[in-house]
């Protein structure tokens, strides 16, 4: 195994800041469509998701000695471009070089069973899903992102990563900033967590709310309708 060239000279973090920044005024005038990753402050993520994703990322042994390596580089803005597809991340990490670095990492679906489960903790719990459209993760869903058998947080041999550096380490900190950067996404759109272990969100509510309308008309001794239109679950939540 090959491993990267070791210590370069020391760049502070004002350097680093004003390298990423000045990377990024060239990579807008190419793309109009990049989505960097801007860190205010400090804290890598606000609420309480957020912070979980890190903390989950960090526990895992197979990370605990290479993930923290990204936390400068995103500190210092230096994930220029951060978008979150079905089941993938692609980024542009600036770092030592002049040309950014080019990162993929790939998470695996969530298996049958695992969403089956996913939609049984979301069953008749409508309020907390509405929630979750409005931009927040709700609580009484915690279970879902940080339950390590049936949550939807990916274990670390559900992650396949790949960055263009030289450093052929099993985790490379372009690909640490990255995945900081995926929890900074989050914490602003926890509806791209569905995304990213390909699943469809909306489905989720659609089968909440069937259930629970299901229940309720049950109860009320009327025929149960086994199908909402999308339509209607646009209007009921304004999607």
């Amino acid at each position: 195994m090959r491993y990267g060239s070791g210590f370069g000279n020391y760049v502070s973090a004002e350097e680093k800041k004003a390298k990423a920044a000045k990377s990024l005024s060239k990579l807008k005038k190419k793309d109009a469509l990049v989505e960097p990753v801007i860190i205010e402050g400090r804290t890598l993520a606000k609420s309480w998701w957020g912070k979980a994703w890190n903390t989950n990322l960090e526990s895992y042994a197979d990370y605990s000695n290479r993930i923290d390596r990204g936390k400068a580089y995103v500190r210092s803005n230096a994930v220029l471009d951060l978008k979150i597809t079905d089941g993938e991340v692609h980024a542009r990490v600036q770092g030592s070089r002049a040309k950014p670095y080019e990162v993929k990492i790939s998470i695996d679906a969530l298996d049958e069973k695992k969403w089956k489960k996913v939609t049984e903790l979301c069953n008749n719990r409508i309020g907390s899903l509405e929630e979750l459209v409005e931009g927040k993760f709700p609580k009484e869903l915690e279970v879902l992102f940080t339950d390590r058998k049936y949550g939807m947080f990916p274990s670390p041999k559900e992650i396949h990563f790949d960055c263009s550096c030289p450093d052929w380490a099993s985790m490379c900190k372009h690909v640490a900033a990255t995945l900081y950067g995926v929890g900074a996404r989050l914490d602003k759109d926890p509806m791209l967590f569905f995304v990213l272990r390909g699943l469809d969100g909306q489905e989720l509510i659609r089968k909440s709310m069937e259930s629970k309308i299901e229940s309720m008309l049950k109860n009320a001794g009327k025929k149960s309708r086994r199908e909402i239109a999308e339509k209607d679950i646009a209007g009921l939540f304004k999607l």
